[in-house]
């Protein structure tokens, strides 16, 4: 099985340098990396410049400035240097006459959205609007739509609000991103082997029932990760506790899922 982490945060000023990233992958087996930009961050040559250092071993989500009047120019020229896709949030709009101008652009770039947003957001009958309008463009949901809620509630249905996620896989532009247990189950007391957790909701399992595998991508969201369960146990733990209906499908959430929207050239 190819693993690919579509989710990883690189950089010499906040988080870990690339090479850290680099570290984690070899140790785990993981061939490719998406490398995801984090908030607030709009200089993207540091990740760039990763892809052109190491070819083949990662792809790129960029943040533009959505508020300056050339960021349609600079996603463009983004795209020209190398990115593979932009980082919005559900309630990014662009100034002047058309709101979706960022979103219609990526569409007309081939790229894809990767989207950070909170639960509430997610479920907005705004943002299923948006979905509709851009049929053309591949959305991705980050952090699975953020359906534990505060990180730590068990949350499953009838709950609401994580109803409303699981319904985007009506659209079949959305894809969403797992990451480890330790974004929202609850962690022993005293950590025991083989697993730390006490509780684990099926929230894996009801989103790859939601949005079929090969909508479904597993991402570490390295570095933050560190903080929780840690690299090898946010891959190791679902890959081999969560219940899948065949070898075919973990291939699909662990790689090749990912290998569908990212080149990696």
């Amino acid at each position: 099985m190819e693993i690919i982490d579509s989710h990883c945060h690189a950089s010499p000023n906040w988080f870990e340098p690339v090479e850290t990233v680099l570290d984690e992958m070899h140790r785990n087996g993981v061939s490719k990396t998406l490398l995801v930009q984090w908030s607030g961050e709009y200089d993207n040559s540091y990740l760039l410049e990763c892809k052109r250092r190491f070819p083949r071993r990662f792809s790129v989500i960029v943040n533009v400035n959505t508020g300056q009047a050339d960021a349609l120019e600079q996603a463009e020229k983004l795209v020209e240097q190398g990115a593979e896709g932009l980082r919005l949030r559900p309630a990014t709009r662009s100034p002047g006459r058309n709101p979706l101008a960022i979103w219609h652009k990526a569409a007309e770039l081939g790229v894809p959205v990767s989207l950070l947003g909170s639960l509430a957001e997610f479920g907005a009958a705004e943002f299923d609007n948006l979905v509709k309008e851009l049929p053309n463009l591949k959305i991705v949901i980050e952090h699975l739509g953020h359906m534990s809620g505060d990180g730590r509630e068990k949350t499953a249905p009838p709950h609401e609000p994580v109803k409303k996620v699981l319904e985007l896989a009506k659209h079949p532009n959305v894809y969403i991103k797992v990451h480890g247990l330790g974004e929202f189950a609850t962690r022993s007391t005293v950590v025991q082997k083989p697993s730390p957790f006490s509780t684990v909701p099926a929230l894996i399992e009801m989103t790859i029932d939601a949005f079929g595998p090969m909508r479904v991508m597993w991402g570490s969201d390295f570095p933050p990760v560190a903080g929780r369960e840690g690299y090898r146990n946010a891959l190791r733990l679902p890959m081999d506790t969560v219940s899948f209906k065949s070898y075919d499908d973990k291939e699909w959430v662990f790689g090749r899922t990912a290998s569908t929207l990212w080149r990696f050239e």
